[in-house]
């Protein structure tokens, strides 16, 4: 297992499945490529994660990724917001993963992290690294802001930044990410939904008025597997 489609599995809502797999997560999390140090780290995430029950394991997964966006792993989120930008960028990062074989049988759209990297996993490097180097900006600012508040998950989030080899300061980006607003704060969100509630669209509030939520793909049932073919 590379790297790169370790990282995707770890940051990837965590279904029960993935404690079958324990002893391959911990021998890629041992890849002798990375510095002693960082190996040591990850191999110590990949412990603490499997030794969580399941349940807490996803409910702190929840709380850091799909409250607020500012963590969201939807990366078009942060570049485009709601834009109609966004929607284009979609179609085009759909094409080139139908051009090199990679179709999507799951329910994440495109631009989601995991998937980016699970396809990236199976490009080369040099091409993994250019793609990652081209968004490490937001990666790094992801990885400072999960450090900010303190989660075991700005580890896999800052090898991403060394792997494409992006030089961030990751310092500066934490003193920024220090400075922000929380968006993941009860306050917040409770403002957000009361905001919600009152849109009317694709994905109405129920007859109660409780606004809809956005659940994880891997949450909601299980996903299908992707396919590459040949």
């Amino acid at each position: 297992m590379s790297l790169l489609k370790l990282v995707s599995v770890l940051l990837d809502y965590p279904q029960d499945v993935l404690w079958q797999h324990g002893d391959e997560l911990l021998a890629a999390a041992a890849d002798p490529g990375l510095p002693p140090a960082r190996r040591t780290a990850l191999v110590g995430f990949v412990h603490e994660l499997l030794d969580s029950d399941p349940l807490e394991a996803q409910d702190r997964w929840l709380s850091l990724f799909d409250r607020g966006r500012s963590m969201s792993l939807l990366l078009f989120e942060h570049i485009h917001g709601e834009s109609r930008d966004r929607g284009q960028a979609m179609v085009d990062l759909i094409e080139a993963y139908r051009r090199n074989g990679f179709e999507l049988d799951a329910r994440e759209l495109p631009d989601y992290l995991p998937l980016l990297l699970e396809y990236l996993s199976l490009r080369p490097q040099e091409e993994a690294r250019d793609w990652l180097h081209h968004v490490s900006h937001i990666i790094g600012l992801l990885a400072a802001r999960a450090g900010e508040r303190q989660s075991p998950y700005a580890l896999p989030l800052e090898l991403l930044v060394e792997y494409a080899e992006g030089g961030l300061d990751l310092g500066a980006l934490r003193k920024r990410a220090s400075e922000e607003p929380r968006d993941d704060t009860p306050e917040v969100m409770d403002r957000l939904w009361e905001e919600e509630a009152v849109r009317f669209g694709a994905e109405a509030p129920g007859e109660d008025c409780t606004p809809p939520t956005r659940i994880p793909a891997r949450a909601a049932s299980p996903a299908a597997p992707r396919q590459v073919q040949p």
